[in-house]
């Protein structure tokens, strides 16, 4: 997902990446159960699934010691005096999910804490991948081929203030985490290495099997244990649930290209649809839809529906559509209104809704030039990796989502107000102290076939 996020630890094992894995803490996948229907006639099935931790949380230190490779804002140039160097010197150790990073699964349910204290150091944030433990020849993400199918889960978005997203998205990851493609990278989806998304992120420490020791900058006005490097890490990326009890989105964000790509200069910029086709109630001019109280009230769980319509409802189809429902209390809630003419979103996230959209809201189209729907279909077909995360945002304080943005803009402008939170809230130190106790909690998560939760009513 395009916003940043900050891991804040106040012990010398920073967020970091790794491409070799060491031994000082044991790495224990959590079991997470996910439930899969394959078509009305057959029976379900619970797979063998569990979370791993991505890299980008874990410990970085040279090989059989405890010296730092990454230490603050800043690469330990004497171990890391380059990219490939510094994969050959350096191990990602395991990671204590819930005493450290907040993340505590119990059966089917996931809850992520945004803040978490532990002896001397605090976490921030939290972002982990689905693993596939049935797989034969080791750790491997879950590859989910979507066509033709829907995911749902319940959700309780009653602990996200305003600044917060507590997110479930998919992007198109190596399934083996890079090790396949890039040798040096010897960790792997065990470990958590190998993220992309269509924000195509430079602030990762590794990108393709290399540390993104190049041209790092620092950035300690921001957040004093990140930075930015020379590569960014692009593919497409499919958002289905980025929220907080006061706004979601659903959006599309398709790329240029098919895989795991590193992109430097200008190419992180033009290679993905960084902004997306988004469904947000709010900004379509539905200000009553979602938050507490509304139609669907955040004060209380519910379930969230996302169905990936293809053009002859079959698995081998082209994707023409993402569509959205919600059932709270027994009632099964479409996204069906908006107040602009223009658009329309009873179908869903269509090619059409999204050109009416951008001409809307006087945005450029870079939804259609990266690929459209077309472009979306290809990455569900090979396949994409499920991603559950907490974060605030560093640079954008989360407005986009929950607020108005351009910040500058008038809120009466088309397209500016998406939701109903001040403009002033979201900035991360703010809520080191408003949203000491925030969580985002999913549960129940289940794939099967269209229809598949509503004949379940």
């Amino acid at each position: 997902m395009s916003p940043s996020f900050t891991l804040f630890l106040l012990l010398l094992n920073n967020l970091v990446d790794a491409q070799h894995t060491g031994t000082y803490e044991p790495e224990l996948h959590p079991r997470f159960p996910i439930t899969t229907c394959a078509s009305p006639s057959a029976p379900c099935r619970t797979l063998n699934t569990s979370l791993v931790m991505d890299a980008e949380w874990r410990w970085l230190h040279k090989k059989d010691t405890w010296t730092n490779c990454y230490e603050w804002s800043t690469w330990n140039t004497t171990i890391c005096p380059s990219g490939a160097v510094c994969a050959a010197n350096c191990a990602l150790d395991g990671a204590a999910y819930e005493s450290t990073y907040g993340v505590k699964t119990s059966g089917a349910n996931l809850t992520l804490s945004w803040l978490t204290r532990v002896d001397y150091s605090e976490n921030v944030g939290s972002r982990v991948f689905v693993l596939d433990k049935g797989s034969a020849d080791g750790d491997k993400y879950a590859m989910w081929k979507l066509l033709n199918r829907e995911i749902a889960f319940e959700v309780d978005a009653s602990g996200l203030p305003c600044g917060l997203s507590g997110s479930l998205y998919l992007v198109g990851m190596d399934e083996d985490g890079g090790m396949g493609r890039y040798p040096s990278n010897k960790a792997g989806a065990g470990y958590g290495t190998g993220y992309c998304d269509a924000g195509c992120p430079r602030d990762l420490r590794f990108v393709s099997g290399e540390a993104n020791v190049e041209d790092w900058q620092p950035n300690p006005l921001r957040d004093v244990f990140r930075g930015t490097g020379k590569f960014g890490s692009c593919c497409s990326e499919i958002d289905i649930w980025q929220a907080n009890s006061m706004a979601n989105a659903l959006t599309a964000h398709p790329c240029s290209v098919d895989v795991q790509t590193r992109c430097e200069g200008l190419a992180c910029e033009s290679t993905c649809d960084r902004a997306g086709c988004d469904l947000n109630n709010y900004r379509l001019g539905n200000k009553n839809f979602y938050g507490p109280g509304k139609t669907v009230d955040t004060s209380k769980k519910f379930t969230v529906i996302t169905q990936f319509i293809t053009s002859d409802d079959t698995d081998s189809g082209t994707l023409i559509a993402l569509r959205r429902k919600y059932i709270q209390n027994g009632i099964i809630i479409s996204d069906t209104t908006s107040t602009i003419p223009s658009v329309d979103p009873s179908a869903g996230i269509t090619d059409s809704f999204c050109r009416n959209q951008k001409a809307a809201f006087s945005d450029r189209n870079t939804f259609t030039e990266k690929g459209g729907m077309a472009g979306i279909s290809k990455a569900l077909a090979h396949g994409m990796v499920l991603v559950f995360a907490i974060t605030e945002d560093q640079e954008r304080h989360m407005l986009w989502l929950d607020s108005n943005w351009p910040s500058d803009a008038s809120p009466t402008a088309p397209g500016v107000s998406r939701g109903a939170c001040a403009k002033d809230t979201g900035h991360p130190l703010d809520l080191l102290g408003e949203a000491q106790s925030a969580k985002a909690w999913f549960s129940n998560v289940r794939v099967g076939w269209i229809g598949m939760n509503e004949a379940g009513l």
